[in-house]
């Protein structure tokens, strides 16, 4: 007797340099279908990393998040951003606030935190005019192709993230930690690994050193996770980078990754890691209704540069805390 699995129920169009794709046939109610498709469509992220849904024709910020709950239970609050976001209601926010004409390259959700999604949805209420595809990259094909002595040098080190909180630029206070009271904030760092200095006018400034390589909880593979390129100074366009060092100095921007000993990376680094996770690239144009679910431990993603009008709305789900998210001594000394 033979038995077909989950992810096989289903009849999904499998292109070279772009994600999976399921077109489902309208009409459907789109509730009533992820409920239904549920467990097979999990199986799918699981097997491909990530999967598009074309043509459940959502329109409205409710019809998404019922969806995404259907699909994936409960959802997470953000904490943590690194940028402003708006809120649709209990765990739905809009995308990251971020120049249109600026890419936001491959990286994987709130990879500095101590409990990570493991889990993204996203849904596309409005397509932009051009561009702004939510692109995927797999993780372990990324660290199998990166240079053996950088990737081994981040896996021994880890990777250090250093923050510093503003008015003007990036996440604030309240929006990253969910209060601006100064004791609630140094309670939320001391309980998630984070070292924090209150600066004479202030502010916050914070550093967190993480894992760059993991493996995933369900495969026990080894993935390239971090935020490493996308959070670092070389990533900035020129003129921004110039104006936030000129305006805050080397040590106060917005946020920055090193090393984890600390040292700098230069900019051929950052490069490097760029261009391997191009190299890695998945993309399909989001069309209006269209869904994505991408599993964040096994795939990066990022949002590319566009035209138009752009409303894709994301949800994050699943923590996982992972027990080799910080990097251990042992794993410093090999």
């Amino acid at each position: 007797m033979s038995f077909s699995s989950p992810a096989s129920l289903l009849e999904v169009e499998l292109s070279a340099g772009k994600p999976p794709i399921l077109h489902v046939e309208a009409p459907v109610e789109a509730s009533g279908w992820a409920t239904e498709h549920r467990r097979a469509l999990r199986a799918q992220v699981t097997e491909h990393g990530a999967i598009l849904v074309r043509g459940l024709g959502l329109r409205e910020p409710d019809e998404a998040g019922a969806v995404f709950a259907k699909l994936a239970g409960t959802l997470m609050t953000e904490r943590e951003a690194f940028a402003p976001r708006q809120s649709h209601g209990s765990g739905l926010y809009s995308s990251t606030t971020w120049p249109a004409n600026q890419p936001m390259c491959m990286h994987h959700e709130l990879s500095y935190t101590l409990d990570v999604p493991g889990l993204m949805l996203f849904a596309c209420l409005t397509a932009p005019g051009q561009g702004g595809a939510t692109a995927v990259a797999d993780a372990e094909a990324v660290l199998q192709a990166l240079p053996t002595a950088l990737s081994e040098r981040f896996e021994r080190e880890g990777w250090l993230l250093t923050r510093s909180y503003n008015d003007e630029i990036g996440a604030s206070l309240e929006e990253s930690f969910g209060t601006d009271d100064p004791a609630a904030i140094e309670s939320y760092c001391r309980a998630h690994a984070i070292d924090f200095d209150w600066q004479p006018d202030g502010s916050l400034r914070t550093r967190q050193r993480r894992s760059a390589v993991v493996r995933h909880p369900v495969t026990g593979r080894r993935c390239w996770f971090n935020q490493i390129a996308f959070l670092n100074e070389w990533t900035l366009a020129p003129e921004v980078r110039e104006y936030l060092v000129d305006v805050y100095g080397e040590d106060g921007l917005p946020f920055n990754t090193r090393f984890g000993d600390g040292t700098p990376i230069d900019e051929d680094v950052v490069e490097t890691l760029n261009t391997t996770y191009e190299e890695h690239t998945r993309r399909e144009p989001w069309q209006a209704g269209d869904v994505m679910l991408v599993d964040n431990i096994r795939t990066a993603h990022s949002r590319e540069a566009f035209t138009g009008d752009r409303q894709v709305l994301v949800a994050m789900a699943e923590p996982q805390r992972l027990p080799d998210g910080r990097p251990t001594p042992e794993a410093s000394q090999r």
